[in-house]
């Protein structure tokens, strides 16, 4: 299945007592690039979310964002710091008697000191939470995922039709050159003979000479080579893996071929065909940039 580098999917749900949202997006990236954003108090769900992500993610920069919410009240507990607040009591005592105002201190006013208070939470459970992201992300993942095959098979229909359309070029190349050899031969004919005027032609010089450009300008194994990457393009397309770096490298195969034909072109119509070959090949270069 061919699959774009660019995706997005979003997933939310409550888990356990928690309020989960999972955010995937992705664009073009040679690697697997990989950033995630949660909340600082669940820090460790960076590392696993990369390392699971990295099983099902071949290339891209790949962006996470998790919120995560306790709905539940987790068993903490509250100390005082009973130093802290003596002070706070001598120090506003202090205060009145000095200045002459009513100490009204009560606990609530007392309690707007909030670093006479210290909170424990209960420990995180790492393993239950991570297996509730976890959850929430197989469901962004298979959205974020949908959507790049989608794109995928775009590209994929786009770039078979650019191969159609080189495989017609060809054929019509390889349809012409021989006959420039013909043309080249009857050209070089009426040359010697108005050279030589009533001398006769040297048939077999002439014939060489024939043989000499039409080895000069053959381009089978060229197009030969061209049909069988073209095939493999189309094999590539069946593939159920990451196959992006690889058509990349074929694309540039592609572009060897064309360029060999087009530095042996000795018509203008072959030259122009071959002017179109580049240009799709361009564009297929373009749209497997694309390609995970």
């Amino acid at each position: 299945m061919i699959r774009s580098m660019t995706g997005f999917g979003r997933a939310q749900d409550v888990i356990d007592g928690m309020q989960i949202s999972v955010e995937l997006k992705s664009v073009n990236h040679r690697y697997f690039e990989f950033s995630a954003r949660t909340p600082r108090a669940y820090g460790f769900l960076e590392e696993k979310l990369k390392s699971y992500l990295q099983t099902k993610i071949a290339r891209g920069k790949t962006e996470c964002y998790v919120s995560l919410e306790e709905l539940d009240a987790q068993d903490c507990t509250v100390q005082v710091n009973h130093s802290l607040a003596a002070g706070y009591l001598a120090a506003l005592g202090e205060i009145s008697e000095r200045y002459g105002l009513e100490n009204d201190v009560t606990v609530t006013s007392l309690a707007k000191y909030y670093d006479i208070f210290t909170v424990h939470k209960q420990a995180e459970d790492e393993d239950r939470i991570w297996a509730a992201v976890k959850t929430v992300t197989d469901e962004a993942l298979a959205s974020f995922l949908s959507m790049r095959e989608r794109e995928g098979e775009k590209l994929k229909a786009d770039i078979l039709s650019r191969c159609d359309l080189i495989l017609e070029h060809i054929a019509f190349i390889e349809e012409r050159s021989p006959q420039t050899v013909q043309a080249y031969h009857d050209k070089l004919l009426e040359r010697m003979r108005t050279v030589l005027e009533d001398k006769t032609v040297d048939e077999q010089r002439l014939l060489t000479e024939a043989a000499i450009f039409a080895d000069k300008v053959a381009v089978a194994e060229e197009t030969v080579r061209l049909r069988s990457h073209i095939d493999q393009m189309r094999e590539f397309m069946r593939a159920q893996t990451a196959i992006g770096r690889k058509m990349d490298f074929l694309v540039q195969e592609f572009n060897r071929e064309a360029n060999t034909i087009g530095s042996k072109a000795q018509d203008v119509d072959i030259a122009k065909h071959v002017i179109a070959v580049k240009a799709e090949i361009e564009k297929i270069r373009e749209q497997v940039q694309n390609i995970e």
